[in-house]
């Protein structure tokens, strides 16, 4: 802690002082125009054990006030001079974007909540990074834009592990849990095309989620899907990765299917692509996965953004606001019991 304005603390107590001096001399100098009276046989009474005892009283009394005023004026004195935290904060932001790129058709929304828990596991292990959500079948929709601030990012991936979270082959639905797997992947499957989880066009938009083309920042995209396509659409797979290397993005993959959807054709094929684009693949439920995609991330070779110095001050008046208080309460309570 420092203090902001230290000159108005001798200005402070110099005005207190001046004001006490006058308030000492003034009433000396109307006594002095007094006559004295004199009160014959009165000198035994300093010598009377009461007396003594109430002038002893006194004093501590007025030697209290004195101290509670000192006290007061003290705390009135820094509260002006604003006692504040001073930080300076010159943080160093990492350059790199990072979209999570996740298949909500229907053979990937029993994954859906186990890969949102993946996505909050590997976005603990960044710092400064920003990070977007896209989500998709026959369309896409973003979830969240490219941003930095995590405690959204994990509120939203929450969100989407919790509405993911259901079980499309029961045979009696919630109703609050269909709503809001309805309510997520809204905007992600199109009336107009007879298609389902079209891959490419998927992982196209999330080529699309970037910004900032020209300022030298990594590009990564984790994409999670089973590479079940159903129709055709605007990208094959290997378009969408060439698509992704002209704009600088490195593309990893995460593969799940279950047994009844499973194809070693799309497996081989998921792998084949994402691995001659430079890229790592691992089967979701591979514990490495994690490690291994934030070891290739931090490895990209990101410039530092190294941001403007700032001087934050965080106002701090509780720290000497109790000497005010307790000043000005002694004050009073001894100043009462002197005029009893």
């Amino acid at each position: 802690m420092v203090i902001d304005r230290p000159w108005v603390i001798p200005v402070v107590i110099g005005i207190v002082v001046a004001a006490i001096v006058l308030a000492a001399v003034l009433p000396r100098r109307r006594e002095g125009r007094r006559p004295t009276r004199w009160v014959a046989n009165s000198a035994y009474l300093r010598r009377l054990p009461a007396y003594r005892r109430r002038i002893r009283l006194l004093q501590a009394g007025l030697a209290a006030s004195a101290a509670f005023t000192l006290l007061a004026v003290a705390g009135a004195a820094l509260l002006l001079a604003r006692v504040v935290d001073r930080d300076v904060r010159a943080e160093e932001l990492a350059s790199r974007d990072i979209v999570l790129c996740l298949d909500v058709s229907g053979s990937m929304i029993e994954f859906g909540s186990e890969m949102a828990d993946k996505f909050v596991e590997l976005v603990e292990n960044f710092d400064g990074e920003r990070i977007a959500l896209s989500v998709w079948n026959s369309t896409s929709r973003t979830v969240f834009p490219l941003t930095d601030d995590y405690p959204l990012v994990v509120q939203e991936l929450a969100a989407a592990g919790s509405a993911l979270d259901f079980d499309l082959d029961a045979w009696v639905y919630n109703e609050e849990d269909l709503a809001a797997l309805e309510g997520f992947i809204a905007g992600t499957i199109s009336e107009d095309v007879d298609a389902s989880s079209l891959v490419g066009d998927g992982l196209a938009t999330c080529s699309y989620a970037f910004d900032e083309q020209d300022d030298g920042r990594s590009r990564s995209i984790i994409l999670v899907t089973d590479n079940e396509v159903f129709g055709r659409g605007v990208y094959t797979l290997e378009e969408a990765a060439q698509l992704a290397d002209s704009r600088d993005i490195r593309i990893h993959g995460l593969f799940a299917s279950s047994p009844t959807s499973y194809a070693a054709a799309n497996e081989e094929e998921y792998e084949r692509v994402i691995t001659t684009h430079g890229g790592l693949f691992y089967h979701a439920d591979d514990p490495a996965a994690v490690d291994g995609i934030v070891e290739a991330i931090a490895a990209e070779q990101a410039a530092e953004l190294l941001a403007t110095p700032e001087v934050v001050l965080t106002d701090r008046p509780e720290t000497v606001l109790w000497l005010a208080v307790l000043g000005v309460a002694g004050l009073v309570v001894f100043a009462w019991r002197l005029r009893v």
